[in-house]
């Protein structure tokens, strides 16, 4: 018998979603990914193919490299003010196959309350 580890599994729920998710000009997607150390968020526009906006622990302005619900809350906010300077008021929320809760939901709702609309 084969074993599937939780990645493999969290990459076939998030391809299981990208079939029914995708980002326009009008209102592109959110897509998030955590890694063991990161988080990094991006609005992407899947019909022109390109990144709009980015945001991660890795940037100059997050004071913490760490991947928690503090950090995720952070770059919510972050992402939605970089949003708003590049005119994008509405997204469509990519989860990335994780569960809607933790680090997830920290993140969505920091950026709900910094004014994106999902």
């Amino acid at each position: 018998m084969s074993t599937i580890n939780r990645k493999e599994i969290r990459q076939r729920v998030h391809k299981r979603i990208r079939r029914k998710v995708a980002g326009t000009s009008s209102r592109p997607r959110l897509a998030v990914h955590f890694s063991n150390q990161h988080v990094y968020v991006q609005i992407i526009d899947d019909v022109a193919g390109r990144t709009l906006v980015s945001a991660s622990t890795l940037d100059k302005g997050s004071e913490k490299a760490q991947a928690n619900c503090d950090c995720a809350r952070s770059i919510g906010a972050l992402i939605a003010e970089r949003a708003k300077a590049a005119n994008i008021s509405a997204v469509v929320f990519d989860r990335g196959g994780h569960i809607y809760h933790g680090k997830v939901k920290a993140l969505a709702e920091a950026a709900r309350e910094a004014g994106l609309q999902f």
